[in-house]
């Protein structure tokens, strides 16, 4: 799991970022720590407008990148991912 989206209004969605960018943007305006995940560095996002489509990609595209680095090379290919 490298992203959670709520389907019903109000659209939000939490994702892993570094522990560097968490203290930044945990305290922005649209943001905030994620309910039970914070204490691994995932952000809830409140407010969606506040972020445009080329920064949501890319921090999607870094929490994919850091869930998948934690499982094992032979898990990976047992999953198809490699």
């Amino acid at each position: 799991m490298f992203c959670v989206a709520s389907l019903e209004p109000p659209h939000t969605f939490s994702f892993k970022i570094t522990k560097d960018e968490f203290d930044e943007i945990s305290q922005t305006e649209g943001f905030k720590p994620a309910p039970y995940l914070a204490r691994a560095n995932w952000v809830l996002v409140t407010d969606p407008s506040r972020m445009n489509k080329k920064e949501l990609e890319s921090y999607l595209r870094k929490s994919y990148e850091m869930i998948l680095s934690k499982i094992s090379r032979k898990a990976q290919i047992e999953l198809g991912i490699k």
